[in-house]
């Protein structure tokens, strides 16, 4: 029986790698799929993985019907036994609807891959209606970490290191941003990135930009400088 199947988890907890893994695992076996992404940090047309493994995909676009993909391709010739769908939460209700009814009519497996809530520990539209079809969902067991060392449960959103709740659900940011690499003059472009936090430290608004400036600054322990940010990172801001 075909399976639609939702592997969720924060960044950093191998999706990618692992939708790479099984689609290198179903081709091995004989079997026919096509490789479906969006937005994906390569660009257009791939999927990769921070590990460093890319390959190309199919870009999905806000016209993409993926019952007419997988129609076409089978009435010319080409065999689809699965589909892997990476940055799952990026697409719309009405698309993952597609997917299940692909699952239930055509009989063609569709492993999916995503975050499963925004930075405002809102659910993504394509997140939350493939919970709702799914007929399984895996949390991913590799598990990301906070700064502090904990296991990342949160994908934060911040601008120039500091914590922000408000704004558009996408928005392109860098991942890799180091605590301390802001810059502070009257030119400088805000940097939009992305952090994983424990649940305490999401709560708290205490990023990794915001832990460093306070220890350097007071030679806190990291319970004192969670205490005294407990009000939010946002005044450690320098003018």
């Amino acid at each position: 029986m075909a399976e639609l199947v939702f592997f969720s988890g924060t960044m950093d907890c191998g999706k990618s790698t692992l939708a790479l893994q099984m689609d290198y695992n179903h081709r091995a076996r004989g079997r026919g799929g096509v490789r479906f992404s969006r937005n994906d940090r390569a660009g257009g047309t791939r999927i990769s993985s921070r590990l460093g493994l890319e390959t190309d995909c199919v870009e999905v676009l806000d016209g993409t019907d993926f019952w007419d993909e997988v129609v076409r391709r089978r009435t010319t010739g080409l065999r689809v036994d699965y589909l892997i769908c990476d940055e799952a939460q990026f697409y719309s209700p009405e698309q993952v609807e597609q997917l299940a009814r692909v699952v239930d009519e055509i009989g063609v497996d569709v492993f999916a891959f995503g975050i499963t809530a925004d930075f405002r520990t809102r659910l993504f539209p394509g997140s939350q209606r493939l919970i709702e079809l799914a007929d399984r969902v895996r949390v991913l067991q590799v598990e990301a970490l906070c700064w502090c060392g904990r296991r990342a449960t949160h994908n934060a959103r911040t601008v120039d290191g500091v914590m922000v709740l408000e704004g558009e659900q996408v928005v392109v940011g860098d991942v890799g941003v180091a605590a301390g690499t802001f810059g502070t003059d009257a030119g400088h472009t805000p940097v939009v990135g992305y952090e994983t936090l424990c649940r305490r430290h999401f709560m708290r608004s205490v990023t990794a930009h915001a832990a460093s400036l306070m220890a350097a600054e007071e030679q806190l322990l990291p319970f004192e400088v969670d205490a005294a940010l407990s009000g939010g990172a946002g005044d450690l801001r320098r003018s």
